[in-house]
């Protein structure tokens, strides 16, 4: 038999049928969508201020899902990459927002003149509602 004899690869399947590809196509990973999913979830949280330590735990369980997500888009069949970079990056981003929300508070807490500033605002705003 001639190659011009021989049918070309894939006639006979319909147009847009995927029996020449079987089950080759690529997935992408669990763990670098979970590590997007933590990541928004807490950047959100790190954002609202009260729930700023929330932020701060999914920030960090989103970091080690993005880069277990990163080693398991190397594997072949597996995709993720910038699935699992993106979550990186909001999670990194909600750490450091979570962090620096956290310091802020607790700094401000212990400032005794700024608690009695608020506490002043704080009655002055009662006394109007009165």
């Amino acid at each position: 038999m001639t190659a011009a004899s021989e049918p070309a690869r894939g006639a006979g399947a319909p147009a847009g049928s995927r029996t020449h590809r079987g089950n080759s196509q690529a997935k992408t990973s669990a763990a670098a969508t979970f590590a997007l999913v933590f990541g928004v979830a807490g950047l959100f949280s790190a954002l609202t201020a009260i729930l700023a330590w929330l932020g701060l735990v999914l920030g960090i369980i989103g970091i080690v899902l993005g880069i277990v997500g990163l080693k398991m888009a190397r594997r072949p069949g597996v995709t993720g990459r910038g699935v699992s970079i993106g979550g990186l990056v909001l999670s990194i981003l909600a750490v450091l927002i979570g962090l620096g929300l956290a310091a802020g508070i607790t700094t401000f807490i212990n400032n005794e003149n700024a608690v009695d500033r608020l506490q002043t605002q704080v009655d002055k705003l009662r006394d109007k509602l009165d």
